[in-house]
């Protein structure tokens, strides 16, 4: 995996985002990435980065404990999927039905 995976997901994270953050970065040990019938998925949480905002440090301390996953349809560019729910499932990511069940199993249901 590219470190460009890495920036576009958090970029896709930043512009969708209510804020938008820019002062982000996923959490060491915590991305996941991969693909299934050539849709590609990726996983991460998020930090933040020096420099982020008051409405950032909120943003993500409200939602930044959670992992958020991700897709790329051929010609779509990444894209937010879903989150875990606050606190997380015991299963992990194989509770998100939108992640497919083999890229669960594949990334050890995401339990960094």
């Amino acid at each position: 995996m590219s470190a460009t995976v890495k920036a576009d997901v958090t970029a896709a994270y930043g512009t969708q985002a209510e804020p938008r953050l820019t002062h982000i970065t996923p959490v060491k040990g915590t991305f996941y990435y991969g693909s299934c019938d050539g849709t590609f998925y990726a996983g991460t949480r998020f930090q933040l980065t020096p420099g982020s905002t008051e409405a950032e440090q909120v943003a993500l301390q409200d939602d930044g404990s959670v992992m958020k996953y991700f897709i790329d349809r051929p010609g779509t560019g990444w894209t937010y999927l879903a989150s875990n729910p606050f606190p997380a499932p015991p299963e992990g990511c194989a509770a998100i039905p939108e992640i497919p069940a083999h890229l669960s199993a594949l990334w050890n249901d995401c339990r960094s």
